[in-house]
C-alpha cells in the first residue's frame, strides 16, 4: 500500500529562529501561534495588515512553503488571511464560533459520545442562561429573542426541528462567551444526534414543536420581567422534557433507562465549505466517524484516497494536514502505511476555544460561573453513586491519594479526577478548557496552598454521601 506523502519542502537553508528539526507542517503549526499570540497581544485589530509576505519571512525566518501553510492554518482559524495585489499581507479578520464550534464537535464525536452525556451536560450548563440573561437582557436582546420564538411554529418538512435556535439566542443575552460557544456545541450534538437516529414524522414534530414553544414562552416570559429564579426553573422544567422526549426518539437513553447509544451523525465539518481541502478532509472526517474506525485504521494509501474523494494530490495533502491538525487522522510511512486513524486529543479544541475566546475577551468569571456549574453538578453526581463498586474504589484511592504529604507519590489533579470519574466525555473537554484558559490568565479556580485540604473536605462529603454538603464545599472552594 502506498504510503500518504503530507512533507513539503524543507525550510530555506540558513538561521532558523524557530528551529530547524521539525518538518515543514509542524514548523508552520509553531509560526501560526506565534502569530496568533502576536494578533491577541496587540489586542485582535480586525483588518490591519500584520506585514507582507516577504517581511514575514524575513522575521519568522522561514521558507514561503512554511509560511503559506501557516497562513492556511490561520485562514482554518479564522484569525487571518493573505491578501494579494498592493496593499497586501496577512490581514486579521474577525472570527466567528464556527471553527471553535467544529473543533469541540469533531473532538466528542471522535471519542464515543453518549446521547445521555450530552443531555446530562445540558442539563447542568442550561440552567444558567436563565439567571443571566434575566440579569443581562436589554430591548434589542427581547426584541431578538421574542422574534425567534415567534418563528418556531413555521412550518417545517419532516424530521426538521429548528428549536435550538432559541436556546442559542437565548445564551447571546447571557454576554458570556464562554456559555455562548458551549451552548453552541450541546444543541448541534443534542439535535443531530437525535435526527439521525430515525426518521421523524411531520405530526410527531409538529407536536413536540408546539409544546416546546409553550415552554419557551415561560423563559421567555421570566427572561424578559427579570424574574432570575422563574426563568432557571422554567429552563430546568423544559431541558427535563427534551430529556423524556429524546428518551422515546431513541429508545430511552434521554432517561438513562435504555441502553447507551452513540450515534454516528454526519460530520459538521472542520469548517465546512470554505475551501476545498476543508471538505476533502470533512468527507474523510465523515467517513472515520460512521464506520466507527478505531485508533490504527489505516483509511487509505494516497492514490486510493485521490481516487476515493475525487481530489488532486495538493488538495489532498492540505486535508491530511488538516486531519493531522484534529488529531483525526495522520500519515505513516512503510509497508502498511498510508492514512491512519488516531487516538483523540483535544488539543486542537483546546487551542480554537483559546483562540475565539481571547478575540471576545472572555473574563475570569465567565470561565468560573461554568465551571461552578458543572463541578457542583458532579459533585451531586458522585455523592449519589458512592456505592457503586467502581465509584468506590475510585474514591477510596482518590482519598489515600490526597491523605498522603505533599510530594509523596505522583501530583494528580483533584478536578480532573472528579471530571473522569463521572464519565462524561463532553463535560471532561469542557472543564479541561476552562482549567488551562484559567491556568493562562492566573485565576487558579481554589487550587492555592490550601488547596489540599479542601479536596479533602469536598471528598469526605462525597464519601457521606451528603450531596448539599459536597455542593457547598465545592462552590466555596472555586470562589477562594
Amino acid at each position: 500500500m502506498e504510503a500518504t506523502e503530507v512533507r513539503d519542502e524543507p525550510p530555506a537553508s540558513g538561521s532558523d529562529r524557530l528551529g530547524t528539526t521539525g518538518s515543514v507542517d509542524k514548523l508552520a503549526s509553531r509560526v501560526a501561534q506565534r502569530i496568533e499570540a502576536e494578533v491577541i497581544a496587540q489586542g485582535w485589530p480586525v483588518g490591519e495588515v500584520l506585514d507582507s509576505e516577504p517581511v514575514l519571512r524575513e522575521r519568522y525566518g522561514v521558507s514561503r512553503t512554511v509560511l503559506r501553510e501557516a497562513a492556511r492554518l490561520l485562514e482554518h482559524h479564522q484569525v487571518a488571511r493573505m491578501r494579494r495585489g498592493p496593499g497586501g499581507g496577512l490581514v486579521v479578520c474577525a472570527p466567528d464560533a464556527e471553527p471553535t464550534v467544529a473543533a469541540m464537535v469533531v473532538y466528542i464525536e471522535h471519542v464515543g459520545t453518549d446521547l445521555r452525556d450530552v443531555l446530562h451536560a445540558r442539563r447542568l450548563i442550561e440552567p444558567i442562561l436563565g439567571k443571566l440573561a434575566a440579569e443581562r437582557i436589554d430591548e434589542e436582546g427581547i426584541g431578538r429573542l421574542r422574534g425567534t420564538h415567534a418563528a418556531e411554529l413555521a412550518p417545517t418538512q419532516a424530521g426538521e426541528w429548528a428549536g435550538g435556535l432559541f436556546h442559542s439566542v437565548l445564551s447571546e443575552m447571557t454576554r458570556n462567551p464562554v456559555l455562548q460557544v458551549f451552548i453552541e456545541v450541546l444543541e448541534q450534538l443534542a439535535y443531530r444526534y437525535v435526527a439521525l437516529a430515525r426518521p421523524m414524522p411531520a405530526d410527531e414534530v409538529r407536536r413536540f414543536t408546539k409544546a416546546t414553544h409553550h415552554r419557551h414562552a415561560g423563559i421567555l416570559d421570566a427572561t424578559v420581567a427579570g424574574d432570575a429564579p422563574r426563568a432557571q426553573v422554567e429552563l430546568i422544567k423544559h431541558l427535563d422534557e427534551v430529556s423524556e422526549w429524546f428518551g422515546d426518539a431513541i429508545g430511552g437513553a434521554g432517561n438513562g433507562e435504555g441502553p447507551a447509544v452513540r450515534l454516528a451523525p454526519e460530520p459538521v465539518g472542520l469548517a465546512a465549505g470554505r475551501t476545498l481541502a476543508e471538505v476533502v478532509a470533512m468527507r474523510i472526517y465523515g467517513d472515520v466517524v460512521r464506520e466507527s474506525m478505531a485508533a490504527g485504521t489505516v483509511i487509505g494509501s494516497e492514490s486510493e484516497l485521490m481516487e476515493r474523494y475525487e481530489t488532486s494530490r495538493a488538495v489532498l495533502r492540505a486535508a491530511v494536514r488538516l486531519l493531522e491538525h484534529h488529531s483525526v487522522a495522520t500519515s505513516r510511512r512503510g509497508p502498511g502505511g498510508g492514512l491512519v486513524v488516531t487516538r483523540q486529543q483535544p488539543r486542537a479544541a483546546i487551542d480554537a476555544t483559546a483562540l475565539y475566546l481571547a478575540y471576545r475577551r472572555a473574563a475570569t468569571g465567565d470561565l468560573l460561573v461554568v465551571r461552578e456549574a458543572i463541578e457542583v453538578g458532579l459533585v451531586a453526581q458522585l455523592a449519589a453513586r458512592r456505592e457503586e463498586p467502581d465509584v468506590a474504589r475510585s474514591l477510596a484511592t482518590m482519598g489515600d491519594r490526597l491523605g498522603r504529604p505533599q510530594g509523596d507519590g505522583p501530583d494528580r489533579d483533584f478536578h480532573a479526577d472528579l471530571t473522569e470519574l463521572a464519565g462524561n466525555p463532553v463535560l471532561t473537554l469542557f472543564l479541561r478548557i476552562i482549567t488551562e484558559l484559567s491556568s493562562r490568565t492566573g485565576a487558579s479556580g481554589g487550587c492555592g496552598h490550601q488547596a489540599g485540604a479542601r479536596h479533602l473536605e469536598i471528598l469526605g462529603a462525597i464519601l457521606d454521601g451528603d450531596v448539599s454538603l459536597a455542593q457547598y464545599r465545592m462552590r466555596r472552594h472555586l470562589s477562594l
